[in-house]
C-alpha cells in the first residue's frame, strides 16, 4: 500500500480529510524553520495527548488503548514534522485549551480528572468541534479537537498495537481470500 492509499483510508476512517495530509503525501518535510515549536511541544503536552487519546480510545479487554500505542509521541512527530506552522500553533494552543476547559469545568488538570469527567469533557469538545465544522468557511481554521481526534485514530490504527489487537490482523504473507462473508459487528481488517 502506498502513502496516498493509506491517507485516503485514514480519511475515510475519521470521516473527512486529515489535517496535514498534503505534507505527509509530499514526504513530511519539516515546515518550521525555528526550534520554538519543539520547545512548546513539551513532555507535558505529550503526556496530556496520551491521556486524551486514552479517553478517545480506551483500553478494553480485547485491546490496549491509545496510551499503550504512545499516541502522544506520534502526535508530536506528525505535528512538528508534517503540519504547517499555523496548524502547529492551533494544535499546541488546543492542548492548552483542553487543560483550561478541565480547570474551568472541574477545577483540576485533565490528568487529575476521573474517567467519567474525562469522558464528559472530551464529549463536549467533540460536540464543539462538530458544531464548528458545520459553521466553518473554507478560509477558517480547523478546530483543534478535530486535529487531536484525527491524529488519535490515525496513530492508533496504524500502530502495531492497534492493527494487531483492535483490528483483525493477518500477518503477511497470508493466503488470499477474494470473498469473505461479513457479519455485522465484525472488526475491520488490518492492512499493516
Amino acid at each position: 500500500m502506498n502513502r496516498r492509499d493509506a491517507i485516503a483510508r485514514v480519511g475515510l476512517l475519521v470521516g473527512g480529510t486529515v489535517i496535514g495530509a498534503e505534507s505527509f503525501l509530499s514526504g513530511c518535510t519539516k515546515r518550521s524553520s525555528d526550534k520554538v515549536s519543539r520547545i512548546l511541544f513539551s513532555n507535558e503536552i505529550v503526556s496530556l495527548m496520551d491521556e486524551v487519546g486514552e479517553t478517545i480510545l480506551p483500553t478494553t479487554a480485547s485491546a490496549p488503548g491509545a496510551k499503550a500505542a504512545r499516541i502522544g509521541e506520534f502526535m508530536k512527530t506528525i505535528v512538528l514534522d508534517c503540519y504547517e506552522e499555523k496548524d502547529q500553533v492551533i494544535f499546541i494552543n488546543g492542548a492548552g485549551l483542553v487543560q483550561q476547559n478541565a480547570q474551568l469545568k472541574y477545577g483540576k488538570t485533565f490528568h487529575a480528572l476521573d474517567e467519567k469527567e474525562k469522558y464528559q469533557l472530551i464529549s463536549s469538545l467533540d460536540t464543539e468541534a462538530k458544531e464548528h465544522k458545520q459553521k466553518i468557511k473554507k478560509e477558517d481554521d480547523v478546530h483543534y479537537f478535530t486535529m487531536i481526534k484525527q491524529l488519535t485514530l490515525w496513530g492508533y490504527f496504524t500502530s502495531q498495537i492497534g492493527s494487531e489487537n483492535a483490528l483483525r490482523y493477518l500477518p503477511v504473507p497470508g493466503k488470499f481470500v477474494g470473498c469473505v462473508d461479513y457479519t455485522k459487528g465484525d472488526r475491520a481488517w488490518s492492512e499493516i
